[in-house]
């Protein structure tokens, strides 16, 4: 099982970063069409997918969303945080297989316990895919926190 420690409001500094990555799997692609209900052929549908300005399938741009806030939850601050708002803008089509990172940086600490941060989300070739902004409440306490283990899931 792993552990995760928050960073506190208290202990947040404008400028402090982190960063998670994930590769774009298939599988992805279909849990995410399946749990949100998004079945849009550009995601899912080779020969549909040829004929768009993409020329190939693509990920669902609120996944690269789903990977931000992976990011806060977990990295920073971490459990705890509540999410308020995100603003974000498409840069650039995400495809199956891409490394993408998500980059968070403490903009501003607003009163009661509100924080601003930037959620910057590149690909492996370090190009800007997602640009965005959350707002968020950061948590009061450090924590330690046992992350849940998922059950293994299966597509078909």
């Amino acid at each position: 099982m792993t552990q995760v420690t928050n960073t506190p409001y208290e202990a947040l500094e404008v400028g402090q970063t982190a960063s998670y990555s994930k590769t774009v799997e298939e599988r992805d692609i279909q849990l995410f069409a399946a749990m949100s209900g998004d079945h849009n052929p550009v995601h899912l549908d080779a020969e549909y997918a040829k004929a768009t300005m993409f020329k190939e399938r693509i990920a669902h741009g609120m996944f690269s969303g789903a990977l931000i806030s992976a990011a806060v939850a977990c990295e920073l601050p971490g459990p705890g945080t509540i999410y308020i708002g995100q603003q974000m803008t498409f840069q650039k089509p995400v495809k199956i297989g891409d490394t993408l990172t998500v980059r968070l940086e403490i903009l501003e600490k607003l009163p009661k316990f509100r924080v601003r941060i930037a959620t910057r989300v590149f690909n492996q070739r370090d190009e800007l895919v997602v640009d965005g902004e959350a707002e968020i409440l950061a948590p009061r306490k450090q924590q330690v926190v046992t992350l849940t283990e998922l059950p293994p899931i299966s597509i078909g």
